[in-house]
């Protein structure tokens, strides 16, 4: 069988240093490999050093184009792309694969279940090459991602990050992700309240973390958890579907007038942002379409702002691996208002933009690793003043 020639393979590997990162597009259909070469590769952070038809062509120009993020289309002749994830992992297990998909509900779970086999993220791609053209969100989203888990990775690796000749800064988004620190991050000293609801917010990586985390407390858990995870609509359900499967836990997309229950998880719906109300002594989910914040709706920093306004100092709230820094305002209300913040630490995280701003900021009680975050939230819930 013939295959697809492996398009813009320039047949040598360039030494990663400070170099731009190293993108492989794959995708089936040549007008999207065409349109997103040019828009990714005008950004002086990117270097496309390969475009492939299909899973097979990709695996076979790993290892001599050796790019450090993969954009990966689902549907595709040949190998799609769910049967190529592992074999692409298995050759390069530091390569970081962003999901590219149509948003459909199958293509929700697939995207899903892709992350729990190891892809970085998912990007949600327009259904047809018009609107791919005229999408500029589709455009800033994938770049933004690419950029930020390719200087994660570089960072976990100890390589050097991109650094443009002229203007280092203006082509990065690492205003957006905090830079290492050397020291041990800086914390709150104050005894946590005893909580009466946990907040989580996450973004990149964090379906992988939620389920993680959600098993780990799911054993004791007696009281609600909301959760915020950057999600468009179709994929907020899905979510909350596999953690109900996973954990056991009644996992739900949150609907408005909803009443909390303690022991239950609820998932911020895509396109909404999650508040809570308190009426005659019950708790309410309120879902509203304000503005976007940070760029994203829903957005943690609402829900954080509403917990505590609701619930005063009985809040703790739990910022897990995300690009960006949602939740830093939010994560400052709830300490001032005497409630507690937990962050994912660098090491376990896919991208340390989220748990780092509000670790830089000082406003986290504890800075961990993903496997003791839960047992910490245990702790609190069970031993706080």
């Amino acid at each position: 069988m013939s295959s697809i020639p492996l398009e813009n393979n320039r047949g040598y590997k360039k030494p990663i240093g400070a170099s731009p990162y190293r993108v492989m597009i794959v995708d089936d259909s040549s007008v999207i490999r065409g349109l997103m070469s040019r828009w990714l590769g005008a950004d002086p952070a990117i270097e496309i050093v390969a475009s492939a038809a299909n899973g097979q062509v990709a695996l076979n120009a790993l290892e001599r184009t050796d790019p450090e993020i993969i954009v990966l289309d689902i549907e595709m002749p040949v190998m799609d792309g769910l049967t190529a994830l592992p074999k692409i992992l298995s050759i390069k297990p530091d390569v970081q694969v962003v999901m590219s998909s149509t948003l459909t509900v199958q293509n929700a779970k697939v995207s899903l279940h892709a992350m729990s086999l190891g892809a970085a993220d998912y990007v949600p791609k327009p259904t047809t090459n018009r609107d791919v053209i005229s999408s500029q969100s589709f455009q800033v989203e994938i770049i933004q991602k690419i950029k930020s888990l390719a200087e994660a990775k570089r960072k976990q690796l100890g390589l050097p990050l991109f650094k443009a000749e002229q203007e280092p800064l203006r082509f990065t988004i690492k205003s957006k992700i905090k830079p290492q620190i050397a020291e041990i991050p800086k914390t709150v000293n104050q005894l946590p309240i005893k909580p009466k609801i946990i907040g989580v917010g996450s973004s990149t990586g964090g379906p992988q973390a939620l389920m993680e985390f959600v098993k780990g407390i799911k054993d004791k858990l007696t009281l609600p958890v909301v959760v915020t995870q950057h999600m468009p609509p179709s994929f907020t359900k899905i979510l909350a579907s596999h953690l109900s499967r996973s954990t056991g836990l009644t996992c739900e997309e949150a609907e408005d007038g909803m009443e909390l229950v303690g022991g239950r998880v609820y998932i911020a719906p895509g396109n909404y942002h999650l508040a809570v109300t308190e009426k005659g002594g019950k708790y309410y989910i309120r879902l509203n379409q304000d503005p976007p914040e940070n760029f994203c709706r829903p957005a943690v920093d609402p829900m954080f702002r509403s917990l505590s306004q609701v619930f005063g100092s009985a809040v703790l709230g739990v910022i897990l691996t995300g690009m960006g820094h949602d939740g830093l305002a939010g994560s400052r209300v709830i300490v001032e208002g005497g409630g507690t913040i937990l962050a994912q630490d660098e090491a376990t995280s896919v991208v340390w933009g989220m748990p780092g701003a509000v670790s830089e900021a000082g406003l986290c009680y504890a800075v961990l690793p993903l496997s003791e975050l839960a047992g910490k939230v245990n702790n609190i819930v069970i031993g706080g003043r």
